[in-house]
């Protein structure tokens, strides 16, 4: 039984969804009836099979049901982020095709702006208030019959990369035959990899809007456990929350391990987290110190996985291969991992080969509109790739050396930032950090990073000064950043990625082109 409405005839009181601040909770039979509803609605409104809407929704109590209602319904459903500027929702929800768009009433003033800039969607509604100018989901909705659709069919999500190196890319995905509620070959790697089934209890403490807390949540759905869904991540709140429902898997980017690991070791020390079977994580690397330390805190709990949204690969390791492999990604689960130099030959093996990484005898798939970006992701053998950089080890282990997008080249040097980055955010004063490239006239790009720090007092030229010698001190004084800056906070993505290009964009601005 891997749906929802199966768990709802066998435990209709369980809870599917726990609202991590107000306790709130979905039980199977309000989620099934709400997603019946749902899809009765999308019918009424005229949307088939292949069809597609658009989400702009905060975490809470609706949006997996309409999810769902989507799934059942057939159609492709497009989360977007709610940090979205009007201009980069409106090429979202253009791009996708959407017919309908749904919004939370806490959103609206972007959602204002979105009624007049979609030509493309016929039907506009809001849930949880009202916002000008949209119907409501939840009064339409509920007017809905209680009874599935004569045509279920399944539908799936139709995703878009955050964009932190450019505009948003479109993943899609053809609809397959399969019916509705038919096992998957995602159900199939939580089940199988991380033990998801009945008796999960999952923490999800990201926006659901991201491929990784929507998908797996909804698989832990699909297999009848309880999702405990964070509005907004805090961690020591997460830390609480792990304790109060005695959560057994979870699922984390570093940059919360980061969060964990500057709280107090009093605090740390004050929450049971003993009930945790499972800490998943992934979305970018993680230090080794950082890691090592949550396995010494955690224990040998944390499974780490690197993909993307675009599913043409999937890498994994457990906390004891990691132990034996510092610093990998894991091993290839699906597809088989090809590293290949500039020109398109393949590397050997060894931290000294590091190159562009991609996925032979893996799924394809296409960025939506866009064959140019699409040909630019195909090696001449039709490999894939994410634009990532890294190395394989004598074993077949994976360790990400960093984003092609993000390589620096400094007078004729290439030097890839991940490493000055998971060093600075060691320092016991550092919040969060940065390394990019910037202009220099005699070399190309220099070195700098963009620090926040734990205390803006700290803000100073002598920390400046102080954090240069701290990582001259670790690491080749080429790598190193020959300035650094200071921000109150960084723009991340709540998911955990680092819009670089944001930063790099203010040093850059006035320029033709990106090198000098």
């Amino acid at each position: 039984m891997t749906h929802p409405s199966h768990h709802a005839l066998t435990n209709p009181d369980k809870p599917a969804v726990i609202l991590g601040s107000s306790g709130a909770v979905v039980t199977y039979r309000m989620l099934d009836q709400c997603s019946n509803q749902g899809a009765q609605m999308f019918r009424e409104l005229g949307l088939g099979r292949g069809d597609a809407i658009a989400l702009l929704l905060d975490n809470g109590p609706f949006f997996h049901a309409i999810c769902f209602a989507a799934q059942r319904a057939g159609l492709f459903y497009t989360p977007m982020s709610t940090r979205l500027s009007p201009a980069e929702a409106e090429y979202i929800i253009a791009d996708c095709g959407a017919k309908a768009l749904i919004v939370s009433a806490t959103l609206a003033p972007l959602a204002l702006q979105l009624r007049t800039r979609a030509p493309g969607v016929e039907h506009f509604y809001a849930v949880g208030g009202d916002v000008a100018g949209y119907r409501s989901w939840n009064d339409a909705s509920a007017r809905q019959p209680l009874a599935p659709i004569a045509d279920q069919s399944a539908g799936r999500d139709m995703l878009y990369s955050s964009g932190t190196t450019g505009r948003p890319k479109g993943v899609k995905v053809a609809l397959t035959d399969d019916a509705f509620d038919a096992l998957t070959p995602f159900l199939l790697t939580t089940a199988t990899l991380y033990g998801f089934g009945s008796d999960t209890v999952y923490l999800s403490p990201a926006p659901l809007y991201h491929a990784a807390p929507l998908r797996f949540s909804m698989s832990v759905m699909r297999q009848g456990g309880t999702v405990v869904l964070m509005e907004k991540f805090d961690a020591e709140g997460a830390l609480a929350l792990i304790q109060r429902h005695r959560v057994t898997h979870s699922q984390w980017v570093p940059s919360m391990f980061v969060r964990f690991l500057k709280l107090p070791e009093a605090t740390r020390r004050t929450y049971d987290v003993a009930s945790l079977q499972v800490a998943i994580h992934a979305a970018a690397p993680c230090p080794v110190s950082i890691k090592e330390r949550m396995i010494e805190w955690w224990g040998p709990v944390l499974y780490e996985y690197y993909a993307g949204t675009e599913g043409n690969g999937f890498v994994a390791c457990t906390s004891q291969e990691w132990l034996l492999h510092k610093g990998t990604v894991g091993r290839a689960v699906t597809g088989d991992i090809k590293i290949l130099d500039p020109s398109g030959a393949l590397l050997p093996s060894g931290p000294q080969h590091s190159g562009a990484i991609y996925f032979a005898n893996a799924p394809t798939f296409e960025y939506h509109n866009d064959p140019e970006k699409t040909a630019a992701s195909r090696s001449a053998e039709g490999w894939s790739t994410l634009g990532d950089v890294g190395y394989l080890d004598d074993d077949g282990y994976l360790y990400l050396t960093d984003r092609k997008a993000h390589m620096i080249i400094s007078g004729g040097v290439n030097i890839y930032p991940q490493e000055v980055e998971d060093l600075l955010i060691t320092h016991p004063k550092v919040a969060d950090a940065a390394v990019i490239g910037v202009p220099n006239e005699d070399y190309g790009e220099e070195v700098k990073a963009v620090v926040q720090p734990l205390d803006w007092a700290d803000a100073t030229p002598a920390f400046a000064a102080e954090l240069i010698a701290f990582c001259r001190a670790e690491i080749s004084h080429v790598k190193c950043p020959r300035t650094i800056d200071f921000d109150r906070e960084l723009p991340r993505h709540p998911t955990g990625k680092l819009y670089k290009r944001l930063i790099r964009d203010r040093y850059w601005q006035g320029r033709t082109n990106t090198l000098v």
